[in-house]
């Protein structure tokens, strides 16, 4: 017999985890450096990816499809980071993009007067 009341207070853990590691993902930005938060957050997606398929696809007990599935999520996180390494090495527009080029400052500051009506 299936006690869903159980089921039910699992399958609450198992969203307020999920929404826990999307409030993370979203902080990772302003905690880390520039740049070194896609590790983390690459880790956390495999996680709630991992959880998704467990519990809300129902596959905690099968073994071969857990297996498949970890294996699955770990190409597709491999195949992510070699082609964003290999993008950002072999970025052609680095002087002409307003992000990654070097501002240049004049240290002249322009001010602006606006005229007041009486």
């Amino acid at each position: 017999m299936i006690d869903y009341k159980s089921e039910r207070v699992m399958y609450y853990k198992v969203l307020v985890g999920l929404l826990l590691l999307t409030a993370v993902t979203f902080g990772l930005p302003y905690i880390f450096e520039a740049g070194a938060d896609l590790p983390a957050q690459m880790f956390i997606a495999v996680i709630k990816a991992w959880l998704i398929l467990m519990f809300y696809m129902h596959l905690k007990g099968e073994k071969l499809i857990s297996v498949m599935g970890i294996f699955s999520l770990m190409i597709v996180l491999v195949f992510f980071i070699i082609v964003l390494v290999v993008d950002v090495a072999n970025f052609q527009f680095k002087d002409e993009s307003h992000i990654t080029a070097p501002q240049h400052t004049t240290g002249v500051t322009k001010h602006v007067t606006v005229p007041v009506k009486h």
